[in-house]
């Protein structure tokens, strides 16, 4: 089971974004990588020729980039910061819950 899901509130701790403290939602995981995709946080620049996979009149486009898992914290919901996760067995079943105040994390 997987920390980070797509659909998470997430604010990224260190590396691109995080001198801002920027909070956004996941996109895209990539569990073999260990990265994540999260809106708004490393916009990359990609030059595209007219035609070219969908882009029928071509040009600059942003798309987000991927960034390590580990820079990356889930938000709690009740005070708005960033909050680690841990894995137990609540009733037989493998769920997420917030390291402080042991709260079940929402499903996105």
């Amino acid at each position: 089971m997987q920390k980070i899901r797509s659909g998470d509130l997430v604010q990224v701790v260190s590396g691109a974004g995080a001198a801002s403290d920027t909070q956004g939602r996941v996109i895209a995981v990539d569990p073999s990588k260990g990265r994540v995709r999260i809106e708004g946080v490393r916009l990359q620049k990609r030059h595209l020729k007219p035609g070219r996979s969908g882009a029928r009149e071509g040009g600059i486009v942003e798309t987000e980039g991927f960034i390590d898992a580990s820079n990356v914290m889930l938000v709690h919901p009740g005070d708005n910061k960033p909050c680690r996760v841990r894995i137990e067995e609540r009733d037989g079943k493998r769920v997420r819950v917030f390291a402080r105040g042991g709260e079940i994390v929402p499903e996105p």
